[in-house]
Order: C-alpha cells, then structure tokens, then sequence
C-alpha cells in the first residue's frame, strides 16, 4: 500500500495545485506577466529540486534504510543528523546567495528577458522565491526520514499547503483590488508562507523518529560520507527533468511573449502523471528495493519489472488520452483571461509533451533500481546525455515551429517540448540496457504493454465517438463526457484482455 499512499497525498497536493493553476490563468492568461511568474517560480524550484527531494531521496535513503534494517538506530540518528544539518547550511546559503545574485541569474538564466521590463518583474520574485525554497529543501529531509519509516502519505501531502497558501493570496489580494505586478508580489509572499507551512505540517510526524537525531556537520562516519559521495550524481540523476525544463524555459524566453506562459500551463499536466505513477511508486519501491538488494538479484528484479508494469498500466492511456482530448484536459485552465484560443495553444503543447511520458516514468523506477545498488553514477551519465539531446533537438526545432501560429500564439514552446520527449526516450533506452547488465533476465512488459496499447486505443476510440456525436455544450461538461468514458472502458478493456487494476504492492502473476 506503500505507492497508495505516496499517490493519494500527491493527488491532493497535486489538485490543488491545478485549482492553484486555474486561479493564476483568471487572473494572468498566457501574457507577459504569466510569463514573468513561470520563469521565476522555475528558477529557485529547479535549484529546490537538485538540492531536495528526488537527489536527497536518492542518496540519504538506501544508507538510512540500511542502518535501520542492520539494527543500528543510534548511528541511523547520527547520520541523518549530520544530513540535515549539511542541508540546513547548504539551504541557507542557497537562499541568501539566490536573493543577492538574482539579477545576475535572471540575465543568464533568461536569455529572452534582457532589456525588458520581465527582467524587472523576475528579479523582485526571486528575492522572495529564494527563501522560499530553502525552506522546501530542509523540507525534502523529512520526506526522506518519513519515506525511510514507512510514512509516506504525510510527506507528499504537505505540498498541499504550498498551493493552498498560494490559492488564498490570490484570491485575497485581488478582492483587495490588487493587480498586475501587485498581485504577482502577493502570490510570491504566500509561495513563502505555504514553505513555511509545509515544513511545519511535517514536524509533529517526525518527532517519534529523531531520538538519536542531532543536527551537526559531521563527515566523518561511514554513511555520511557515502550519502554526500553518492549525493553529486544523484543530482545530475534525479535532476536531469528539471535542469531540462530550465533550459527549456531560457531558450523558450528567446521566442514570443506567451510561450513561457504556455509552458507554465502545460508542463503542471504532463508532470500530474508522472508524479502520480511514476514518482509514486519510484519513491514507495527505492526503500523496499534497498532492502531486497540483501535478498538478492532475482528479488530486486522481480520487484522492478512489477513496478514498471504498474507505471505503464496508468501512463500508456494517459498518454494517448493527452494527445487525442488535449483541450478537454486543459479545461482545467479555461477561466477568466484563460479562454479557448490559449487552451488550444496550450493543448498542443501538452501534446507534444505526452509521448515521453511512459519513458520518463518507467525512468523513475529503473533509476531506483540502480540506487538500491548504490550506484548513482550511472544514473547521472545518463541523465546527461538526457539533458544534451532534449536542448539540442529543441533548440534546433522552436523557431521553425514558431512560425505556426494557434489562438494568436506561436507554437515554439511545442518544438520544445518534443525536445523533452526525444530526451526521455533516450534516458529510458540506456538505462534497461545499464539494468539489464545487472538483473539478467530484467523483462519491461513485453505483452503487457500490447495489452495496455490495446485497451487504450479501444478506449479512446471510445471517447472520439462520444465526441463526434456530443451536441454543442459547454467545455467542463464536453471534458467529462469525454475523458470519463475513456478511463471506464479502458479499465474494463484491460480487466477483459487478463490484466486487472494492479493493486500496489502485489507482484502481479506471470
């Protein structure tokens, strides 16, 4: 039930975060101020990511788990004492360092924004991001601690807070009349405030767990130091998404005002997913996986092709789902400033993200695998090669997609975007091969990823009917009339072809 768990706090979290998206796109659209947030909210965020979470995660871990498992709960303390308190120094400087250099990061970081009045705008977000930010970080070593014990559902719904925080200055700042520059500058204060919140909603859940829990600095035991050797490659490993969006912004900011906003809109959905199925369950099998790996081969292998499968069982019809029913998904976004033309504009662009889903969430749990046998190296050269291929093909495919124009937006952002998808692909090739080494044997689906192709073309086929012969009705109404039956018939589709709901945490039956 560990991946249930890990889903349904990042269902909350994550719902709330599109509710957080639909209130930002009434009051900002796709123009040059929701331009101005995207870029500074990604900024710190990717910086927050590198340092927290999935690299944290990665690396603090399987030596947590380890010591807990061997017995050693004292020594298990002391190590994630010495970590926080690496990472509480590291989060400070961060913070410090980001609000003082911040026009200097907005000119490298946001090649598109030099000598206009965004730049401006950015550089004050930033001096109140960064802050934020480092609280998430110390944040993600919670997660880590509960995540090690087995606490999974309160970790990844803390983020709630953030987006409520968010949502609420919103809305209270603009029933006060504020707009504009003035709003955007609320919004960061309550970014700030829902970091705070997040940190704090997790204290009183950690508290039975840190009686040998000291903050210090010290380096010099053994699993400290295999936590900070193993921590610079799991950055590079883990960070590989979100130093590919940030460069994807920068040479996004280089095209015409709307299509960082229309990354901003897009991306939230592409990634809903992959959190969902992927990161869940990556983040539920790494403790479980680091504790196999004692087993054996054959129990590490077994646990991840199960895992996989349950990624591929969700990722394989959302992916055709986004492309075929991509603006009936962006309804989500549809008020306000927000109308249809920049739902279809957006809706391409989600488009051209979906295909590398299936690869960028069976990623998440190949790279878990590797973690539980310590190795993060392999991972990160992955992930760099990851990085190289999703810019280059981007870069090389924006400016001509920018000549198409839709809703009075140019589709850029989309070249972009299939940049994403090349790149995931890759990662996902190299790093069956890299397992396949070490798990012989290693199967990922086979006939059961027909399967799931099979149920979702039925399904889809399914909603394009209802579509075709669906009156003239309002967006929300056409999107659940639409996307409903999908997901009922490609359910029932699956359960007729043999292969039922997978249920986490069961090994399904070859």
């Amino acid at each position: 039930m560990a991946a249930s768990s890990v889903a349904s706090g990042i269902l909350v979290s994550r719902v709330l975060g599109l509710v957080r998206g639909r209130v930002f796109a009434h009051y900002f659209g796709t123009g040059d101020l929701a331009d101005a947030w995207t870029a500074a909210l990604r900024i710190p965020n990717v910086i927050q990511n590198l340092l927290g979470e999935g690299s944290l995660s990665a690396s603090f871990i399987p030596a947590y788990v380890r010591l807990l498992e061997e017995g050693r709960e004292r020594e298990a303390g002391r190590a994630a004492g010495a970590v926080l308190g690496l990472l509480a120094v590291a989060a400070g400087a961060m913070a410090a360092l980001g609000s003082w250099a911040a026009p200097h990061l907005v000119s490298v970081l946001t090649w598109g924004f030099t000598n206009d009045d965004r730049a401006e705008i950015v550089t004050t977000l930033l001096r109140l991001l960064f802050p934020m930010a480092g609280l998430l970080v110390v944040s993600a070593w919670a997660l880590g601690v509960l995540n090690s014990h087995r606490r999974f559902f309160v970790s990844y719904v803390a983020p709630s807070l953030w987006n409520l925080a968010m949502i609420v200055a919103m809305v209270a700042a603009a029933s006060r009349g504020m707009a504009g520059v003035d709003l955007l500058t609320a919004l960061a204060w309550g970014a700030l405030a829902g970091g705070a919140m997040q940190l704090l909603f997790q204290l009183p859940f950690l508290i039975r767990h840190l009686t040998h829990v000291r903050p210090s600095l010290d380096v010099r035991s053994g699993p400290v130091r295999e936590v900070v050797r193993n921590f610079v490659p799991a950055v590079a490993s883990r960070g590989a998404v979100n130093i590919g969006a940030l460069i994807d912004q920068n040479l996004a900011t280089l095209l015409a005002v709307g299509a960082v906003g229309l990354m901003g809109y897009a991306q939230p959905l592409y990634i809903l997913p992959i959190s969902l199925f992927g990161m869940s369950i990556a983040a539920s099998e790494l403790p479980e996986l680091s504790r196999d790996r004692v087993a054996g081969v054959k129990a590490v292998r077994d646990r991840t092709e199960q895992a996989v499968g349950r990624v591929l069982f969700w990722l394989v019809p959302v992916t055709a789902g986004y492309i075929l029913f991509r603006e009936e998904c962006m309804v989500v976004f549809r008020s306000g400033a927000f109308g249809p033309d920049d739902a279809a504009a957006a809706g391409l662009v989600l488009a051209a993200f979906a295909p590398g889903l299936p690869a960028s969430g069976a990623s998440r749990v190949l790279s878990s695998a590797l973690y539980a046998f310590g190795d993060t190296r392999t991972a990160a050269r992955i992930s760099y090669l990851r990085i190289l291929t999703s810019a280059a093909v981007g870069a090389s495919l924006m400016f001509p997609f920018d000549r198409f124009v839709v809703g009075g937006l140019g589709m850029g952002a989309a070249g972009l975007a299939v940049g994403a998808t090349a790149g995931a692909w890759l990662e996902f090739a190299l790093l069956r091969r890299a397992l396949r080494e070490r798990l012989l044997g290693l199967s990922l689906g086979g006939r059961h990823v027909g399967a799931y192709v099979l149920a979702a073309v039925i399904a889809v086929g399914v909603g394009l009917a209802i579509r075709a012969v669906l009156p003239p009705v309002g967006p929300i109404l056409q999107a659940a009339a639409t996307i409903g039956p999908v997901a009922a018939v490609y359910l029932f589709a699956t359960h007729r072809l043999g292969f039922p709901f997978p249920r986490p945490g069961t090994p399904r039956r070859k």
